[in-house]
């Protein structure tokens, strides 16, 4: 529905006149989870998926992750053939195959992360980014080994690494197989830093459970996205566990920075540029160095 066509509908809603039965669109507006405005999903788009009204920063796809950070053409994805098994047989309100069915039509073939390298301002990366979309980005078997191999080649190649993490956890439908994953991707982010190599961890909306207390949690930088939700236990327990009102804010980037949780909080329009300045830090350029990323 052009603007003009949309902006008559609502004048005849306000004057009382005859409403317009057609529907709008899909994909044409989007109602912002933050301040409930209807908003031209092209300005969303065009803003990295920020809402233009609030600054609400919604989630992107990893194929969009990667066009905000990586260099033009420079993106080579690894491990995309590994694939989720379902070794107990798991069922609860469905099977745990219908769940990975699900997921895997909703995000064209992605498991709950995606991994590969590119360039961030020439200077050659590994990143990892996950997927909300699959399972809440939980962490079982295949995304601990497609994170635990990121840090390994990362390590042979002196590369540094780049997550984006959004997760709701460990993925309980592999029981213990998932929860082992904690150790897995800890032990090769630890070679990883052993070899003198830069590790910087970005947590989105929101980045909880297994995933923050395990890889997400190790970066020689760790920053945070806008009001993004990080912690372990959800805020729901945790007051239910203690018997008092939290805070306000509670689990917030805003919060976790104030008490030294996080190193800084980074708008989406700005990560990019950001990235390739602490890159430039860590590896011991001059401040003059680091000046020119910008």
């Amino acid at each position: 529905m052009p603007l003009s066509d949309w902006l008559k509908h609502r004048r005849r809603q306000v004057e009382g006149g005859p409403i317009s039965k057609r529907p709008v669109p899909k994909g044409i507006w989007s109602k912002c989870a933050n301040c409930g405005q209807v908003v031209y999903q092209r300005d969303i788009l065009l803003n990295h998926r920020v809402c233009p009204e609030c600054d609400h920063h919604f989630p992107p796809t990893p194929d969009e992750w990667v066009a905000y950070l990586i260099d033009g053409d420079s993106w080579r994805q690894t491990n995309s053939d590994l694939a989720s098994d379902d070794p107990l047989k798991f069922i609860g309100r469905k099977s745990y195959q219908e769940s990975l069915k699900t997921a895997i039509a909703a995000t064209d073939g992605h498991e709950g992360v995606v991994t590969g390298t590119g360039r961030l301002a020439v200077r050659p990366v590994h990143l990892g980014v996950m997927d909300f979309r699959f399972i809440a980005g939980s962490m079982g078997s295949v995304v601990g080994e497609k994170v635990a191999r990121l840090f390994e080649s990362a390590t042979a190649e002196g590369s540094p690494v780049i997550t984006v993490t959004a997760s709701g956890g460990a993925r309980m439908q592999e029981g213990m197989l998932s929860l082992v994953q904690m150790a897995k991707t800890a032990a090769a982010a630890t070679r990883h830093s052993d070899a003198g190599l830069p590790y910087i961890s970005v947590l989105a909306d929101p980045t909880t459970g297994g995933v923050l207390a395990s890889f997400a949690s190790l970066g020689d930088i760790i920053i945070g996205e806008p009001r993004a939700h990080i912690g372990f236990a959800g805020p729901r327990i945790i007051q239910q566990t203690l018997g008092e009102e939290l805070p306000k804010g509670f689990q917030r980037a805003e919060s976790l920075l104030e008490y030294g949780m996080i190193d800084m909080i980074v708008h989406r329009r700005d990560l990019r540029n950001e990235l390739a300045i602490l890159l430039s830090y860590l590896a011991g350029e001059t401040s003059a160095g680091a000046g020119a990323a910008r």
